[in-house]
């Protein structure tokens, strides 16, 4: 039980009001003691006066019955000493006679007021009194009966305070404690997979905002597991049709009667084609998943970013050559940049490849290359199908593929891209898509100098 947050919240708090209370008390009591003391006797002695003033009116035949009466009176006990030094108390039930020096006695009969300090452990004062013709030493001591009032009555202020304190701690610990509870109860619907969590948001303090980040931290997780049940529906998919072709066109090339040699051929070509194409999509989901990681190489080094565009160019010539397709190119020389260089050639590989996919034959692609001291920008154009601005927003997505009109000449899986903006992204560059559905389309890479 002692181990619930509950618990220990009202158990630290009861800790703190009691040494709290206990350390005041004390505190308390040594800073005000003197004034205290002072004031009791400065009542002590208006007490003392009163007695002799009244002792001179009424001049009583009977010193002890008027003594012990102005005792009940006052409720100050009283130690009066003769010339000689003998003590005789006139006090209360309970209240004792209070030790006094023989030095106080000794100044009092010499006509002197005393009044008790530090070193005297009761409070008390000391004045002279004319009794039968001699002169008398009268000491009143503070009433025991009045400071135990006064201690009972502290006490139960404190007791009360540690009573009512206590009862608010309680309330307060439990509207402490009952939204983080509310938060583990929603932790553990998480853990199981339930991400409709509902938590109250209307308070405005570090709880609320807690509050506020999970409810926000659920509902990311659960566009997380959105996007982990869309990914492995499309790996799947992607995965499925090439092996239904193989799998298919294989067990067709098992009958040798039914099929005559050209099929056979034609069946061969398809089925290194669909490897082809599982062989591509998992060379592509392996560097995606580098990329993610935290792990994969980053070489940078300095190299000519137009050597490296008209390279590509050149490696991807069989491509655009056999569709005839013009590929024109504004790229000023000696443009250098610091990058991973591999990386990089990825991305204008997939970005060519991409617009010369959606080029029809006879159409034109332009690479252009600007510069300034900050920043490099590559822009590839194409007149092709173009694209459309709703589509633009979504093609990075891994497994995108846009309108299902490019399908027909179009055996990609959807990762070129995603490829592309994490590695623009890896290099604290950016893309932009441009274009409109039988325009074409237009891709800007904008890359800085050096990275920081």
């Amino acid at each position: 039980m002692i181990k619930t947050l509950y618990v220990r919240v009202i158990l630290t708090f009861l800790s703190i009001i009691i040494f709290s209370l206990i350390c005041s008390f004390f505190i308390g009591l040594y800073v005000f003691q003197q004034q205290i003391s002072y004031k009791g006797q400065s009542e002590m002695l208006a007490v003392g006066q009163e007695i002799i003033h009244r002792y001179d009116d009424a001049k009583p035949t009977d010193t002890d019955e008027f003594l012990n009466s102005m005792v009940k009176i006052s409720a100050h006990p009283i130690n009066l000493y003769d010339p000689s030094g003998e003590h005789t108390f006139y006090g209360l039930i309970d209240s004792p006679a209070v030790p006094i020096t023989p030095e106080a006695v000794r100044q009092v009969l010499q006509g002197k007021v005393y009044r008790s300090s530090k070193e005297d452990k009761d409070t008390f004062i000391g004045m002279p009194f004319m009794l039968k013709g001699e002169w008398h030493a009268m000491f009143l001591q503070y009433s025991a009966g009045n400071e135990a009032i006064v201690n009972r009555m502290v006490l139960f202020v404190l007791l009360l305070v540690l009573v009512l304190g206590s009862v608010c701690i309680v309330v307060a610990a439990r509207y402490l404690v009952e939204p983080i509870k509310a938060l583990t109860n929603a932790t553990k619907r998480l853990a199981k997979g339930d991400f409709e969590v509902e938590l109250k948001r209307n308070r405005v303090d570090e709880i609320g905002e807690l509050t506020q980040s999970y409810v926000e931290m659920a509902g990311e997780l659960k566009q997380l597991e959105q996007m982990r049940q869309d990914f492995v529906s499309s790996v799947s998919h992607e995965i499925q049709t090439p092996l239904t072709s193989i799998s298919g066109f294989a067990k067709a090339l098992q009958n040798n009667d039914l099929i005559a040699e050209e099929e056979r051929k034609d069946y061969l070509d398809i089925i290194i084609a669909e490897s082809g194409r599982l062989s591509r999509l998992s060379d592509n989901l392996l560097k995606l998943a580098s990329l993610d990681s935290e792990h994969h190489p980053f070489i940078t080094g300095s190299f000519r970013l137009d050597e490296q565009i008209r390279t590509i160019v050149v490696t991807c010539e069989p491509q655009w050559s056999a569709r005839s397709i013009v590929i024109d190119l504004e790229l000023p020389e000696a443009v250098h940049i610091i990058g991973d260089e591999d990386q990089l050639k990825q991305v204008w590989m997939n970005l060519l490849s991409n617009s010369i996919k959606f080029t029809p034959e006879g159409g034109k692609i332009r690479i252009s290359l600007d510069s300034s001291a900050a920043e490099v920008s590559v822009t590839i154009s194409d007149n092709g199908i173009g694209i459309s601005p709703e589509e633009a927003g979504a093609i990075f997505q891994r497994f995108y593929k846009a309108d299902k009109s490019r399908s027909g000449n179009n055996n990609g899986n959807g990762l070129g891209l995603a490829i592309v903006k994490k590695i623009v992204s890896l290099h604290q560059g950016s893309i932009e898509v441009d274009g409109a559905p039988g325009v074409g389309t237009t891709m800007i890479v904008r890359l800085p100098v050096r990275q920081t």
